[in-house]
Parts: C-alpha cells; structure tokens; sequence
C-alpha cells in the first residue's frame, strides 16, 4: 500500500465516520438508551489495542451461562452505544457479545488505519476469550465489518464466521458506495475476500438483507463462491443497507442466533 493510499483510506474513514454520526444525532438515532433488562447484564470495558485505548460494551445473559459469544466487527459510521439493541437480541438468545469501537471512533483514542483496525479486531477477540472463558466464539463483521472480520481470520481462533450485508473486497465496497472511478488509485487493495475465505474451513454465514441497494445480492453470491459453496446463505427482510442496525427486528437477527445455536456441521480447522 503507498503513502498516498494509507492517508486517503484514514482521511476518507475519519471524515465519513463523523459525517454518519452527525447525520445520526440530527436524526436522534445517537446514544441508544440502556433500560435495566434482569435478564441480561451489561458491562463497559476498555481494550488497549497498541497505543491505543478502546471503548468497548460486553452484554450477556444473567441468569445462565450463554451458549456462544460473538465479537461484533461494526460499520463505518457507528459507536458501541447504538449497538444495545442488538445485543439485547443476542443476549436473550443466550448469545453474549462484545462490541467495540475502532481507533479513532467514539471514545476509542487514535486514528482509524487499515492494519490499526485489524489489531483493534485482534485486541478485542483477545478481551472477549478472557470474559467468556470456555465459550465457543465466533466473529461477526457487518458492513465495514465484514472486511476486517475475515481478514483476522489467520490471527485468531474463533468458531464461526458471520458476515453481514457484505462486500467482496474494499476496493468494490468503493465502487459501490459511489467513490469516483478516477479517484480509485487511492482505494487501498486490502480485505480481499477471495484470499481470506477461499482457505476458510470454519462454518461462515453469510447473510443480505433483501433490499440492500449498497452491496447488493450479488456480492453474497460471489462470497459465497469464494468459499467453494461451504459457506450458508441467508437472504433475510431488511428495508436497506443499515436497516438491521437502525431498526433492528427479530426477522433479521434471530435467523442468525439459530444458526450459532446449532451443533457446527463443517470442520474445525483444528479437528
């Protein structure tokens, strides 16, 4: 990656993450109110991941150990705040979870950079094997997610794999997000799906929503050829792109909590 390239991909993250957030509190969609829920505990941690130090929200079931654990690799204009409902879902399916915002984001310190947020991902996978001793883990990577996630893959040992409303590469999460086509030099050649997933022998998810006009079907489909037809596909009622995280429903999410409650049907790379 040139000079040139690492300075586009932190000032175009920057600028775009602060942009979405702006929008969202003009929108009131900012800071999701926690409720006090008995059945599911909260706790906020932070993650030095580096120099850096990251804000990250872990929520779980409180009345009995969960099933699974999951590390939440989040979009490009969100903070752990507005993930609450979502964990709520999760948690109420004895499904724990963390999430945690990447350098440079909300109350996270630095500055996002492609390889930071890769370690910001590794940090936190790190946290969560400590907060959930003996529970099986798995990596969910949604929208922006979706890159880092895989690309981590070989850093890590989760269980599973989910990537929601996913792009095939960064460079064509880019093109479909409008990025001028004579500006594309500065699009770095990084999270590529094809050399992330095609070696990938642990259960992978792949779930679009039906109505996504960003990345649309056809990246599912071609992540799923990348995996050589190992991986399953959910196509599942969602309005748009970010409509499961902004107006989270039962329709789109606990299709996902029944797939991590089944008994794992391909091989773990370890077995």
């Amino acid at each position: 990656m040139s000079l040139a390239q690492k300075i586009a991909f932190t000032t175009a993250l920057t600028i775009a993450s602060r942009l979405v957030q702006l929008r969202d509190r003009l929108l009131s969609r900012g800071a999701r109110s926690r409720p006090v829920c008995p059945s599911i505990r909260q706790t906020r941690h932070t993650v030095r991941s580096g120099q850096n130090v990251l804000d990250a929200a872990y929520v779980e079931p409180a009345d009995a150990p969960p099933a699974a654990a999951l590390l939440i690799c989040h979009g490009i204009g969100e903070i752990v705040s507005q993930w609450f409902p979502i964990q709520r879902i999760f948690a109420e399916g004895r499904i724990a979870s963390l999430v945690f915002d990447y350098s440079g984001y909300g109350r996270s310190t630095g500055h996002p950079d492609f390889l930071q947020l890769e370690q910001d991902a590794i940090s936190s996978f790190q946290l969560l094997q400590r907060l959930a001793p003996g529970t099986p883990i798995s990596l969910l990577g949604f929208s922006l997610g979706s890159g880092i996630a895989p690309a981590i893959l070989n850093r890590v040992s989760p269980d599973r794999l989910i990537l929601c409303a996913p792009y095939t590469s960064f460079r064509s999460a880019a093109r479909a997000a409008w990025f001028p086509p004579f500006l594309s030099f500065l699009v770095p050649p990084i999270w590529s799906a094809r050399e992330a997933l095609c070696n990938c022998t642990l259960p992978i998810l792949i779930v679009q929503g039906d109505r996504d006009r960003l990345f649309q079907l056809q990246m599912a489909h071609d992540l799923l050829a990348c995996t050589g037809g190992r991986a399953d596909l959910l196509i599942l009622p969602a309005r748009s792109h970010n409509s499961p995280f902004y107006n989270p429903q039962p329709e789109y999410w606990n299709p996902i909590i029944n797939w991590l409650q089944q008994p794992p049907s391909k091989p773990h790379p370890n077995s």
